[in-house]
């Protein structure tokens, strides 16, 4: 399990690298979406893999690495925007958004560690194409759960689903990394 959270240390690097790059060239400027959207743009991400992996190629030579990593820096965004209160500025200083987003990072990670204690590591035994499928399944859920407003009876929430998502993608991409 040390080397899984070293790989996910790793690839969050990665990822918090490029959210303070485009912090610094756009600011929060996603801070003006609505929850809702940044779903979709989550499911927009997801289905380019999806497709992807169905077709064998690409067009666009955006890489799917690059869409896992949009995956993770976009749940992060969304649990940010769940948290943030409709007072709070559109426009965060960037030492703000590095740390709200280290934070949810940090949950997410410890997260994971417990998730992969109980389950033993199965996801090392699991298909890329899998991850990506249980990816849109938890933004379909996303989705009823906003369509909901929020409200569920028996179901984890908002921010479980995403954390999962996060973990779902850091997988993919050790996996990737691996073959």
């Amino acid at each position: 399990m040390n080397r899984t959270l070293e790989q996910f240390d790793q690839i969050l690097v990665k990822c918090r690298e490029l959210f303070e790059q485009k912090t610094r060239d756009y600011g929060t400027a996603w801070r003006i979406l609505r929850p809702s959207s940044l779903t979709d743009q989550l499911f927009i991400k997801a289905r380019r893999i999806r497709s992807i992996e169905e077709k064998g190629r690409q067009k666009v030579e955006d890489s799917v690495e690059g869409d896992y990593m949009g995956l993770i820096n976009y749940s992060l965004m969304a649990m940010l925007q769940l948290e943030l209160p409709e007072s709070a500025p559109l426009e965060l200083p960037p030492e703000e958004a590095l740390r709200l987003y280290g934070e949810k990072a940090a949950q997410t990670r410890a997260l994971l560690e417990a998730k992969n204690h109980d389950y033993g590591e199965a996801w090392r035994d699991m298909r890329v194409s899998s991850m990506t499928d249980l990816i849109l399944m938890k933004l379909l859920r996303i989705k009823q759960i906003e369509d909901n407003e929020g409200r569920t009876i028996a179901s984890e929430g908002l921010e479980a689903n995403y954390q999962d998502i996060v973990n779902y993608a850091i997988f993919a991409l050790i996996k990737r990394q691996e073959l």
